[in-house]
């Protein structure tokens, strides 16, 4: 394990999480937030921006790992408005210049591309939803932000990285040097990641204050509705051999790559396993340990035992 983990924070990450949230829908029946959040911002939303958003659904999803390498490398501080306003003044060469060494594929025109179609959506998205969400939201990342920071310096770096994700294992990737974590809100309780060349951006979800103290907290229900399934219990005693690739378990389980992955998925969200990433877009499974033990303090402090 040769590479540096650093933590960032800012809301550019949320907004830019939101909004990829809203408009691909990507992972939203398994956020905490749900596909119900879609409809209440729709809502909301005066119909010409609606409008104005609804396109960018069909428009190549490896643009927001353009739109965050320009995040990592923010020049102009870490408010939303000093970002746009970095992308509208900006040349394209310049934010060319800035993504390409992390995105060797990317050219000056999809550069200019990414950055004229996305800014003005990204503005209505912060003028009309973002900057009414985000007073509440600063407080959350930067507090976790902390804490993440100050344990850096008493875990190592890959223990860190599974800690703050909740199972993710960055193992020996060929040519990696740096993570960067963030917090989000959003996108809880998923983790994504983005690999770049020489570099790894990790978002980690951030648990929010549970309103009804009375209720079931919502990590427990994520495990209990996970173990609720024997085809899961059954996926995760095979996961608890050794590391399992999809491959594997497709062989192993007799079972289709999209159920395999949807099963995979919950059990993911509910903290239960653990995704060890070898190199790009290659992973194996595991049972996380840890998983266990949260399943029962998690029941023991709701019930009161």
């Amino acid at each position: 394990m040769n590479y540096e983990v650093k933590v960032d924070v800012s809301p550019i990450y949320e907004l830019l999480s939101s909004f990829m949230v809203y408009i691909s829908k990507k992972w939203i029946r398994n956020l905490d937030i749900g596909p119900e959040w879609i409809g209440e911002v729709s809502g909301k939303l005066p119909p010409e921006v609606t409008s104005a958003l609804g396109p960018a659904a069909a428009w190549p999803f490896d643009d927001y790992d353009v739109l965050y390498a320009w995040a990592i490398h923010r020049a102009n501080g870490d408010t939303v408005r000093a970002f746009l306003d970095c992308l509208h003044e900006t040349p394209a060469e310049v934010l060319y210049q800035a993504a390409s060494p992390y995105l060797p594929s990317l050219t000056v025109k999809e550069a200019e591309r990414i950055r004229d179609s996305y800014t003005p959506l990204l503005e209505l998205w912060y003028e009309h939803y973002f900057k009414h969400e985000e007073p509440a939201i600063i407080p959350l990342i930067e507090e976790d932000a902390a804490e993440k920071r100050m344990l850096l310096t008493k875990m190592e770096p890959q223990s860190l990285v599974e800690y703050a994700s909740g199972g993710l294992v960055v193992e020996d990737v060929p040519g990696l040097e740096t993570i960067v974590l963030f917090p989000t809100v959003h996108n809880r309780p998923i983790n994504a990641y983005c690999f770049y060349r020489k570099m790894m951006l990790i978002q980690y979800p951030v648990d929010v204050p549970e309103e009804q103290e009375d209720e079931p907290p919502t990590c427990l229900l994520r495990m209990t509705h996970a173990l609720a399934d024997p085809k899961r219990l059954r996926l995760l005693r095979y996961a608890a051999e050794k590391p399992r690739s999809l491959d594997d378990m497709m062989r192993d389980l007799n079972q289709t790559q999209e159920l395999l992955k949807h099963h995979l998925m919950i059990l993911r969200v509910a903290g239960l396993l653990r995704i060890h990433l070898g190199s790009y877009n290659t992973e194996k499974f595991s049972i996380r340990p840890d998983g266990a033990a949260e399943l029962q303090m998690f029941l023991e402090s709701y019930i009161r035992l």
